[in-house]
């Protein structure tokens, strides 16, 4: 296998270098674990909600980094308890007030963005910033890789065991709740596999594209296929697609592997959008067929 890929010039960046190596790890783990979350968030329409989600770990890594520095544990931890709880805080405001949903985590995202922010700049530099908001995949290491393998093989296992749940919730919750009584666990364990996706999404990309390898092969993938099935394989595989040739990119033209690794999964987006079968132009090209013929 390693002597058919050193044939390939393009692919010789990942078997020179180890960092390249743990990178493309760290997206496959983040492919087949995040990328189907946002299978669900774009079928239950919260993708933006996932993108304030990404900013609600914010504040808590933020704190784990004032604590113990640039420490995986303390990051993490601190990222999935302000994650869980802006996910809780904002669906009790929006049931028990007049404020929606959408709106209820739109102020919590504006709160937790902004005291994340403050507090990294109580004590680290702007290049501590930039770690956190744009994350440094190529500098992954084996304790990272291990955090994105757990919380990869966890989500997998999950989705395997409630995909019924997860399809039925996401598509009809009210009757989803008429017949059964399962209907909170899958909405509450749907909002914790999202934080945690999040929180592994943002150890390599930052909390500012963590969200991008969730949504974009998602969308990708829905211009393509119609049932769930294929939808969560295409999409899986575009996300691997997608970061792999970011990857590439970030290392042939020496620019940041993260925003190369979303650029490239939104260029896939925009490629879908105008050939793919279930695209506005190719709809409007087959509907012109028919009527000719």
């Amino acid at each position: 296998m390693i002597e058919a890929l050193s044939d390939m010039p393009l692919l010789s960046p990942f078997i020179e270098f180890g960092f390249m190596r743990r990178a493309l790890a760290g997206c496959l783990a983040l492919s087949l674990g995040a990328t189907p979350i946002g299978v669900f968030l774009m079928l239950r329409r919260m993708s933006l909600a996932g993108d304030a989600m990404s900013h609600a770990i914010l504040p808590g890594a933020a704190v784990g980094y004032l604590l113990a520095g640039l420490s995986l544990p303390a990051m993490t931890i601190g990222g999935l308890i302000a994650g869980l709880a802006v996910a809780v805080m904002a669906g009790g405001v929006a049931r028990n007030t007049v404020i929606r949903e959408d709106t209820s985590l739109a102020t919590f995202y504006l709160l937790s963005l902004s005291a994340g922010v403050l507090i990294i700049s109580l004590r680290g530099s702007s290049v501590d910033l930039l770690h956190v908001l744009f994350g440094s995949v190529l500098a992954l290491d084996d304790a990272t890789l291990l955090l994105l393998a757990g919380f990869t093989s966890l989500s997998v296992v999950a989705l395997a065991i409630g995909l019924r749940l997860f399809v039925l919730e996401s598509c009809d919750p009210a009757f989803l709740a008429r017949i059964s009584r399962l209907a909170p666990l899958a909405h509450y364990g749907f909002l914790t596999l999202l934080v945690i996706n999040l929180v592994a999404g943002f150890h390599a990309l930052g909390t500012l594209m963590a969200v991008g390898i969730m949504i974009l092969p998602a969308a990708a993938a829905r211009l393509w296929v119609c049932s769930i099935g294929p939808l969560l394989l295409l999409a899986v595989f575009t996300a691997l697609l997608g970061s792999t040739s970011g990857l590439l990119l970030s290392y042939y033209i020496n620019v940041p592997a993260g925003p190369a690794i979303v650029l490239t999964l939104g260029a896939l987006y925009l490629l879908s959008l105008a050939i793919g079968p279930l695209a506005p132009l190719a709809s409007r090209w087959r509907t012109s067929w028919h009527f000719e013929r």
